[in-house]
This record gives structure tokens, sequence and C-alpha cells, in this order.
């Protein structure tokens, strides 16, 4: 069965790695503004303290004396105190040129301010080796404890004075409101980045689950149409060889047996023919319709080919149930199907079979139901029958002598007789028919009557007909003239749509004059006549080939055919001159016949002469053309003589 790959597969990977990138993101925005908040800070502290340093450096007295570690002027001691609280900042140290803390605005509040010249405090290592080179030194700290702001920088910058350093100032800087203002603005832009990413997302997802769901869509239509007939709506010959699989495995577990049941619709092609196959195709839906209506729960339904259907019975297994349901199927298929407001009728065919009575496996099953169906159709249209292992046999030996009939086509196992025809004198020979034969190497002789319906039914008449129409049109162009070869056509010929091309093609090969060709038709051909077959025998009339009606006067003869069609005979069938020297009523109707038939200038052909009565008769009628075993039996090709005006030998 065909897999399909789930959509949550195919697309999951890719909604996750969507989510991970979002996350990544997320993260990455989040890193970006705390590195661009404390760059932001860092830069205000570094303002702030070069502010401050320019300030000190302007402001203070005797600001290098103290960097030299001399204790503070009381003017400097007071300028120093203001300086402690400018701007943000809260706390100062000053850093003589050798890195050594000389005071810290913690001090000033005592009454002697206490100068630590000979310790090496924190950051010492920050002056001598950075700031005094240059370099600004920028640290944010989180306060510890009352004593400090919630967060604070340490901002290392030096003091300048006549274009020279005179020290260094490490500035404490007050920064926990600021960092408040620059948090919130980054967290509305934060928000703003949050909320159209989760915007972005929200679409996303809305598409993916709308893509989601049209690809389980696609899928599960996928996996229907794999399983199921597109036209009907019913299982495909696949899924019912599953379903025959998984009945017979429930049987050998103990569950139910089964039957099936083989419908094949009678009259279908006539309806895609005459009605068209839009028509066809309603019809079969109506079918799959029906059939679904009339079966049980458990029950399976399949149409296997174009108009073939099929039924999986669970638990029927009795004869009188299989029965039931078959005959409920057919009237159902039996009342007449509403087709673009017309009613069209059909009917149907059943054959069924039983499993582990008839068949001890799936595919033999289905196999014996279809030959059951094949001896219903045999049996006449809208017909049941049970699965019979004779007709097995039958069909079997069937099937061996199609294939058997294509091996022969052109090999020495055919040949063509010919039966010579007389002109009424019954010694002047017009020409020949010529007549199918076939010696089967093991079988001998089969007639024509047993494999021209064979080759019809299975499509091989297309390569014989074209052989016997060749093989006739090399032989009379050898023959003297003007004498003829007739030769019969199927009505399976007609259908092929190359008919004419066909005969073209032999007079052509041959170099025989089409008026020495003479094709019979019988008038089954011209029940129900096509356009095509009336195309066809115009086409043949305008080559040039003779047109012969066969075994006129029985079956459903019109007379509208001899002046409907291009007819330059017609031939009275062996039947009539049987009877003829006994029952003056079939003499009227030869009569009859031969005066019709002159009044419209046609040739009239008497066939089945056996008796000097008859011929004599026949003779009296007026009969234009004669044949039969009295004047000449068939014969191959090189037994002819070719006799015109001498008495020939009879019988």
């Amino acid at each position: 069965m065909l897999k399909i790959p789930s959509p949550s597969r195919r697309v999951w990977p890719r909604f996750i790695m969507l989510v991970a990138a979002v996350a990544a993101a997320v993260v990455l925005l989040m890193l970006l503004l705390r590195q661009a908040s404390t760059q932001l800070l860092q830069r205000d502290a570094e303002h702030v303290a070069l502010a401050w340093a320019e300030l000190a450096s302007a402001s203070i007295e005797d600001l290098e004396g103290i960097f030299r570690g001399e204790p503070p002027t009381p003017a400097a001691h007071r300028d120093l105190l203001r300086h402690r609280k400018v701007q943000e900042v809260f706390r100062f140290k000053l850093f003589d040129r050798d890195g050594r803390v000389v005071l810290v605005s913690d001090d000033l509040d005592r009454p002697a301010p206490v100068v630590k010249d000979n310790t090496i405090g924190h950051g010492n290592a920050k002056v001598r080796d950075l700031v005094l080179n240059g370099k600004h030194v920028i640290e944010l700290k989180q306060g510890q404890d009352a004593s400090r702001p919630a967060l604070y920088s340490e901002a290392y910058v030096p003091v300048m004075r006549g274009g020279r350093v005179i020290g260094v100032v490490e500035v404490y800087v007050d920064q926990a409101e600021r960092a408040q203002r620059i948090q919130a603005a980054f967290g509305l832009v934060a928000a703003g980045v949050f909320a159209l990413l989760g915007a972005l997302t929200t679409v996303f997802c809305g598409w993916w689950y709308r893509r989601l769901k049209a690809e389980r869509a696609a899928e599960e239509r996928a996996r229907y149409l794999s399983r199921h007939d597109v036209l009907s709506g019913l299982l495909n010959r696949s899924s019912f060889n599953e379903a025959l699989d998984e009945a017979a495995w429930r049987h050998a577990g103990g569950g139910p047996g089964f039957s099936v049941l083989c419908v094949d619709l009678d009259h279908f092609k006539e309806v895609n023919d005459t009605q068209g196959h839009a028509a066809g195709d309603d019809m079969l839906r109506q079918v799959g319709d029906r059939l679904r209506a009339l079966v049980r729960q458990g029950d399976r339904v399949a149409r296997l080919a174009s108009d073939e259907f099929a039924l999986l019975l669970s638990g029927a297994t009795a004869p009188e149930s299989v029965t039931m349901l078959a005959e409920r199927v057919i009237a159902a298929l039996a009342e007449p199907f509403q087709i673009d407001r017309h009613s069209v009728s059909s009917g149907c065919s059943i054959g069924a079979a039983v499993f582990g009575v008839d068949a001890s496996t799936p595919d033999e099953v289905l196999h014996k139901a279809d030959l059951a169906l094949q001896r219903a159709k045999q049996a006449g249209r809208g017909a049941f029958h049970f699965y019979d292992a004779t007709l097995d046999r039958r069909l079997d030996d069937r099937r061996q002598l199609v294939r058997d009939l294509r091996e022969a086509i052109g090999s020495p196992q055919m040949a063509l007789h010919y039966q010579a025809l007389y002109a009424a004198d019954g010694r002047t020979v017009t020409g020949y028919e010529a007549l199918l034969r076939w010696r089967h190497p093991v079988r001998g002789p089969i007639a024509p009557v047993d494999f021209i319906p064979l080759a019809e039914d299975s499509g091989l008449i297309a390569p014989l007909g074209r052989w016997v129409l060749e093989t006739a049109c090399a032989a009379a162009a050898g023959w003297p003239a003007p004498l003829t070869v007739a030769v019969n056509l199927s009505a399976a010929q007609f259908s092929q749509g190359d008919l004419v091309d066909v005969v073209r093609a032999a007079l052509e090969a041959s170099g025989l004059e089409a008026a020495r060709l003479e094709v019979e038709i019988t008038e089954s051909l011209l029940l129900g006549h096509t356009e095509e077959v009336t195309g066809t025998l115009r086409a043949l009339d305008a080559l040039g080939v003779k047109i012969a009606m066969d075994d006129f006067g029985t079956g459903y003869s019109s007379l509208s055919y001899l002046w409907r069609f291009p007819f330059h005979k017609v031939k009275i069938d062996r039947s009539f001159t049987l009877h003829l020297a006994d029952d003056p009523k079939v003499r009227l109707i030869v009569r009859s016949i031969v005066s019709l038939a002159r009044s419209l200038g046609l040739r009239v052909n008497a066939e089945g002469v056996e008796n000097e009565a008859q011929l004599k008769l026949l003779q009296e009628q007026g009969c234009d053309e004669l044949q039969g075993f009295l004047l000449a039996r068939p014969l191959p090709l090189e037994a002819l003589t070719h006799p015109e005006t001498a008495d020939v030998e009879r019988g």
C-alpha cells in the first residue's frame, strides 16, 4: 500500500526549530539589552567622574598639595565637603601618582582626617597600571548594605592641571535611579520586541496550524484515493484483496466464513456508446450507491474494473442466504437509472463462490466467483450462478484454445479453402468464397463456428481477419479475370475502426482489382447500426469493393437495409434452399426475394444447393448465382481448376 508520511513528522521539526530560534532571539536580546544598559551606566559614570575631576581641579584650593600627601587646608576641607555631594557622587578617594590613597571622603567628617599614605588600598593597581597610563576604569557594583546604593559605579579618572596629571580620583556614583530609568526604557523596547515576536509567532502558529490541517486533509485524501475507486467511492481492487486476506485470516482463527459475489453490468457498453462516457460514469456512481445500500455492516463492496463490481459477504456461506442477496442485487440493478433526465435500464449478471467450499485462498475464491460470473453471462443476461468445477474446466480449456489460436494465426495450421460460385446455368464459375479452416495439431479440425466467436471475444479477430483478407486477395490475384473472391467479415472487425485501411492494404499488396473482391456481412451487424458502420460500408463501396448481405431472410431481416446500405448482392440462406422442394411457402418467399432484389438492381445468390431438384427450382426462380455441395465442395487453393463453361463434377 502507498506509504504517506505524516504531516506532523514533517512540520514539527520546523516548528521546534522556530521555537528554538525565537527563544535564542529572546536570550540574545536580553543579553544585548543588559550589555547596552551596562555600557550606558559606565559611560554615565565616566562622564560624571570626568566632570567631577574637572570641577575639583578648578575649584579646590591646594589640590596639588593634597595629592602630594599634605593635609588639606581649612578652605580645601570645605571645598572637599561640598564636592562629596555633587550630582550623583556620594563618595570619592584621592590617589597620588604612585597609586597610594591620600584622602577618602568618609574621613572628612572626622576632626583630624587621617591620610593613608603608606597603605595600598583596593584599586591601587588599577591606578598605577591603567589610569596613570591614560585609561579610565569604570566598575559597576551592587550595594551590599544600607551604606551603599543598590547600584553604583566606581570610576577612576585622572585629575589634570596645567596639562599634566597631578593625581587620580576614584568617584563613587549613585546609579540606582538612572539604572531604573534605563531599565524602564529598555523594558519598553523589550516589550515591543517581545510583542512583535509574539505576533509573528502567533501568525506562524496560525499558518502552521492551517498548513498542518491542509496537509492532514491531503494525507487523508491521498490515503482514501489509494484505497478507494475515485468514481464510485467503493473499495478498489487492492483494498478488496486486503479485505479478502483479512477475512481469510479471521476465518482461520475461528471467525466467520464468507462468500464473494462478482457483479457485471449488462449493456453498459451500449450506455457509454449511446449516452456518452459522462452518462456511463453517472450510472456507475448510482450502481455503487445501490450496492452499498444492500449490504450489511461488515460486508465490503468494491469496483474492480470498468463495470465489474465485487461483494464480500461476511458470515454468508449458506447457498440460500447468498442466493437471496444475489437476487436482491439483480432486482436493484434492474431498476431504471435516471441519467441526465433520461431513464436508462441495464441489469447485471452475478457469479458467487464460497470460501472454504469452492476455494481455500483469497485469490482463488475471487477467481472462482469470476468463473461463475462468466457462466452466468453465457447463460443469458440477468442471471446468477454459483461456481461449478465443470465450468472451471471448460473455461480453462477455452483459455488454452485462445492461446493456441493466437499461435495458429499465420501458421500452417490455418488455411483457406475455396468453394466455387456458379452462374445460373450451374456450369460457369464466377468466383469463389474463401472459407477458413483450422487444423489443430492435437485436437484436429476445429469448425469455424467454434473458433470464430472465440477470436471475436478474445480480440484476435483483427489479426485473423487481416490474414484472411491478405491471403484471399493474394490467391485471387493469380486467378483468371474476372473471377472474384468473397470474404466473410465479422461484426467485430468493424469495431476495430481500421477495416477500410486493412482492405485497401490487402488489395494494394496483392495487386487485385477492387471489383474482384466481395465482402459478406450478416444482418446482425446492421441491428442498431451506427454511423461508423454506415461510413465503413460506403468507404468500401467507394473503393470499388462489392458488398453482399449474407443469410438474408433470417434473424431480424429488414427490407430497409436493401436501400439504406450500398449492397450489390443478397445471399439466400441455406435454410430456405433446404425446404424449397417440399414447401410452397418457402418457394413463394424465395420468389419474392429474387423479385425484390432484381427490382433494386441486386444480384441474388442461393446457398446450400445439394440436389438436382433444388438446383432446378432455384433456376426457375431466377437466381443469379448458386453454390453448394451439388456443384462443388470447398477445396484448397492448389486443387482449383477454374472451369468456365464445362460441366463440373457434382458431389
